[in-house]
């Protein structure tokens, strides 16, 4: 299974969104993107929550353990 880092990456290029956009989608910088793509960092529980929002994916897919997409509701 794939880890965050990767997996915020292919949702955002799947997007067509750059670092930037996407940092203002859910409240942070570019780098703080930047530091996730590359493992160095990992958001707080609300930018968890804003990223799984926005692509639609469950918290459990982001953070690599499951490979399913869907949100469980």
């Amino acid at each position: 299974m794939a880890e965050f880092a990767e997996r915020i990456k292919e949702l955002r290029l799947e997007k067509g969104l750059s670092q930037e956009a996407l940092g203002a989608v859910i409240g942070v910088k570019r780098y703080s993107i930047y530091s996730y793509e590359n493992g160095r960092n990992y958001p707080e529980m609300r930018g968890l929550i804003a990223l799984a929002d926005y692509f639609g994916v469950s918290m459990d897919y982001l953070a690599g353990r499951t490979d399913k997409r869907e949100v469980n509701r």
